[in-house]
């Protein structure tokens, strides 16, 4: 069972996918701050001041506080849905810059393929080691 655990663990598959989970947070914060920080004070300026991050609806009848931050020191229970307009624009602005990541690359694929660009030429020293290579094998 450890071995096949290792060996799951192991594939670059799995391996890929813990760098590109670990990259994803770090971005997921920076997106967060980006909205947060950078479109949302612009946008609310636009609409007039608004700030959808406050925006709420008590569920409890009796209790009629003002904002939500009120609302939760009191204990009312609230639909926060202003949180919920950021964290789709949050999605969108990340759905928006993962599209246009992967766009490119298939794109440079495709040039690729049809010989636009050239591959990644290899190292030097991995050219001159395949030369001595080569030599050896034609003296021997």
């Amino acid at each position: 069972m450890f071995k096949e655990f290792r060996e799951f663990a192991l594939k670059g598959n799995v391996l890929d996918m813990a760098v590109g989970i670990i990259i994803g947070a770090a971005f997921t914060s920076i997106v967060t701050s980006l909205v947060s920080d950078i479109l949302m004070p612009p946008i609310g300026v636009i609409m007039g001041g608004v700030d959808f991050s406050s925006y709420f609806i008590p569920l409890s009848m009796h209790a009629a506080p003002t904002t939500l931050e009120a609302a939760k020191a009191a204990g009312v229970p609230v639909l926060a849905y202003g949180k919920f307009v950021n964290a789709c624009i949050n999605f969108t602005i990340v759905a928006f810059a993962l599209f246009i990541v992967i766009r490119q690359m298939n794109r440079l694929k495709d040039r690729i393929a049809k010989g636009e660009v050239p591959a990644a030429e290899k190292p030097r020293q991995e050219v001159l080691l395949e030369e001595i290579r080569d030599a050896l094998k034609a003296r021997g």
